[in-house]
């Protein structure tokens, strides 16, 4: 099985068709968006993640940018954290627009999500931290604007990713997997379900695209901040502060929204995706993106701590449980269980406490214990659009 992206086909394809998700279609019921990921080579990883049961398969990449010693090849972790809220939102907007007959034109949202982190690598002190998400939603419409005001409310209530923000989910669960053989954990609250299927063992052959067309449902653009990259230090001085930006865009007669999200940081690139409006299935659901990037964070922050503690351990793989519910015109992102694969020779008890660690430092499972009501405008009719 190839070990890196290979930057010749479309970065993101579908590997199998399936039935849409009721969550996605009638934004109503329960489903379980289901991860397996791997790390390639140095920050490179693949995920296969299914949008619910019966639902359609994805292949999505991830990678980290030059200041995390990354190829740069796709797009890193946050990212498509920040691509997925946006996108939900725009779904969910639309979804519920078309239920009550509301005519909308064209909705275009900004997001940033604001994080920092503390302590050291090194010494195993890492501790990240989350701010409130900053939302401005823009919309042109026929439509009253009270009646706007009150569907883009509805939307937010509604979005189990803007859930996500809002609610603490304090019951997230871990189970780790240490040379095949299943360990307790330490520090963090234990999954009590059946043991994961090692996603090594579960597919011998790489993903295959159901097309060999190129595709733009992600994309690296040639676009990158000003200046130049600085290397992240592994100890930390202070706060080391990562914001997160992106823009997405919807307009009538779309089955997609197009986002764009880029760290804000000297010489970092700027990546665009598509995901999924209405009931058509052309492009991951974003709540697929969504899940693959709290599954692509937790694995960047495991593999920080191997690379800057020395550590003897390799072979990083997941399965992630990612359950979302919508019920009575509100949205749930309920406990996600992670299912740690790891191999090598360092000591047991040092397997366990890299799953604990990497937890601490993972900035979407801070966000995912940590209830922040997200910061929110709204504009009607906006007289010009963002570049």
């Amino acid at each position: 099985m190839a070990n890196q992206i290979d930057s010749s086909r479309s970065l993101a394809f579908q590997v199998k068709a399936g039935n849409q998700s009721p969550l996605q279609r009638d934004l109503s019921g329960q489903d379980l968006y289901y991860v397996e990921a791997r790390q390639m080579y140095l920050h490179q990883k693949e995920a296969i993640t299914q949008e619910g049961v019966g639902g359609s398969i994805w292949r999505l990449p991830s990678d980290e940018g030059l200041h995390l010693h990354g190829t740069d090849l796709a797009p890193f972790p946050l990212g498509f954290f920040n691509a997925g809220l946006q996108g939900d939102l725009i779904h969910t907007l639309v979804t519920l627009a078309v239920q009550k007959a509301i005519d909308l034109h064209e909705i275009r949202v900004e997001l940033s999500n604001h994080y920092w982190l503390t302590g050291s690598f090194v010494m195993g002190t890492g501790q990240g931290h989350v701010e409130p998400t900053k939302i401005q939603v823009n919309i042109v419409s026929s439509a009253p604007a009270e009646q706007i005001q009150q569907l883009v409310q509805q939307a937010m209530m509604a979005s189990p990713a803007m859930n996500y923000l809002r609610s603490a989910m304090h019951q997230n669960t871990f189970a780790i997997y240490i040379n095949g053989r299943r360990r307790p954990v330490a520090g963090v609250q234990e999954c009590q379900g059946p043991d994961a299927i090692d996603p090594f063992i579960a597919h011998t052959n790489a993903p295959e695209a159901m097309t060999s067309e190129l595709n733009q449902l992600i994309q690296k653009l040639m676009i990158k901040e000003d200046g130049q990259i600085k290397a992240a230090s592994a100890t930390v001085d202070g706060r080391l502060i990562r914001n997160v930006l992106g823009h997405g865009v919807w307009r009538a007669g779309q089955d997609y929204a197009q986002m764009e999200t880029w760290l804000e940081m000297p010489g970092t690139t700027h990546f665009a995706y598509r995901s999924a409006v209405g009931s058509k299935g052309n492009a991951p659901s974003a709540l697929a993106l969504l899940s693959s990037g709290i599954a692509f964070c937790y694995m960047t922050q495991l593999s920080r701590y191997i690379e800057n503690m020395k550590m003897d351990i390799h072979g990083i793989r997941l399965v992630q449980m990612s359950p979302y519910e919508i019920s009575q015109g509100c949205g749930h992102a309920m406990p996600i269980q992670t299912h740690l694969f790891l191999n090598g020779d360092a000591p047991e008890a040092t397997h366990t406490q890299l799953l604990e660690i990497a937890a601490h430092t993972c900035y979407l499972h801070v966000t995912a214990a940590t209830a922040h009501e997200p910061i929110l405008e709204v504009v009607i009719n906006p007289k010009s659009e963002f570049s």
